[in-house]
């Protein structure tokens, strides 16, 4: 695997993430929950958890950068800064602990949950929202949480041996 199929893969997620998959939401929960499909930032933190962290904060900055262009109006930066910042994160744990499924999936889950409370923080920080943490955490943060690891789980054993099977200089050509 060299660079050209990691960025096809996460600008074909980058596609998906606004496009098709707001989509699929059924019309019940809308009213009830917000659910926001992050699945670059999967991806992002896969990357951190199997190359390295440079190589993750770098493709972070730049999708989030993206989506802040694209998704996110109010603001230019939040996004880039939580999804670099988590990637790079998650990426120091690498070779750290056992890297086991369980182990993927709580960091997936924990590098989800501090992207959205650092984009939340910064958001209440610059007063672009003024709801209350509680419920942001309950009905946005945690489903989306779910929708995340569910991906991470059902992408878990080919995104490992497509990261696995890559030698060790060509990691280091990708930082």
């Amino acid at each position: 695997m060299n660079r050209k199929k990691l960025w096809l893969i996460l600008s074909v997620l980058f596609l998906l993430e606004g496009t098709l998959l707001p989509w699929l939401v059924p019309v019940a929960w809308q009213s009830k929950v917000q659910v926001d499909p992050h699945f670059v930032l999967v991806i992002v933190l896969f990357i951190g958890l199997y190359i390295n962290r440079h190589t993750a904060l770098v493709y972070g900055l730049v999708f989030g950068m993206l989506h802040d262009f694209i998704y996110h109006s109010p603001m230019l930066g939040p996004v880039s800064f939580g999804m670099g910042l988590a990637g790079y994160l998650a990426g120091m744990l690498q070779g750290r602990i056992y890297s086991s499924i369980v182990i993927s999936m709580v960091v997936i889950g924990l590098g989800n949950l501090f992207y959205d409370t650092a984009i939340y923080g910064l958001f209440r920080l610059f007063r672009v929202t003024h709801t209350n943490f509680e419920w942001v955490f309950l009905h946005q943060m945690l489903p989306s949480m779910l929708i995340n690891l569910l991906f991470a789980l059902a992408i878990y054993v080919p995104i490992r041996k497509l990261f696995e099977s890559l030698p060790a200089k060509q990691t280091e050509e990708m930082e």
